[in-house]
């Protein structure tokens, strides 16, 4: 499936379309951004068309493309949606390396995580990232996912095992804001 146009504050997410396939395999192609996925070849155009073909029909993945104005930043998505259990894992890719830094992950996290639980219904999401990539981490932080556990040595790729952080977001978690810390009371 499609996602919906949702608008945030600096960025909106809208269904993608078959002229993005191209700049999608170009950030496939950089290393600097593939260095935390899971993929490391890129795709073929046929390749590529063909898991967007999938998507596009699919009831269980839902995709956007990632805009800032005009400009293509990036992808999330919200997958294998389990409809009876009401799960679903959920990743992000901000491609365009000159907006990383700049929260748009974390503005992106926050609008794909409102539309799981408010407009599909979902109780719970998951996702893994690996475990030195703070920058993912903290995204998923500030919109209320949770470390739940980390998988170790589990991808082996530049020489080297990597460990990947496990979390989750509950629906009811993320409805409530954490309590605001009381004021420090005494003196200097």
């Amino acid at each position: 499936m499609l996602g919906p146009r949702i608008t945030g504050e600096r960025v909106r997410l809208e269904p993608p379309n078959e002229e993005m396939l191209s700049t999608f395999i170009s950030w496939f192609t950089d290393p600097d951004i593939t260095r935390y996925l899971g993929r490391i070849v890129p795709p073929s155009m046929p390749e590529e068309r063909e898991w967007f073909e999938k998507v596009c029909r699919s009831d269980s993945d839902l995709i956007w493309a990632v805009y800032l104005g005009e400009k293509l930043i990036g992808t999330t998505g919200i997958h294998g949606i389990n409809w009876k259990d009401r799960r679903a894992n959920t990743g992000n890719l901000i491609g365009a390396k000159e907006e990383w830094g700049r929260g748009y992950g974390s503005e992106v996290v926050a609008l794909r995580t409102r539309f799981a639980f408010e407009q599909l219904g979902l109780e719970k999401l998951m996702t893994e990232a690996f475990a030195e990539n703070r920058a993912s981490i903290r995204a998923l932080e500030k919109a209320g996912y949770r470390q739940c556990g980390v998988h170790r040595r589990h991808i082996y790729r530049h020489g080297r095992w990597h460990d990947m952080w496990l979390a989750e977001v509950l629906r009811d978690e993320w409805a409530t804001p954490p309590a605001e810390a009381e004021p420090p009371t005494g003196g200097r």
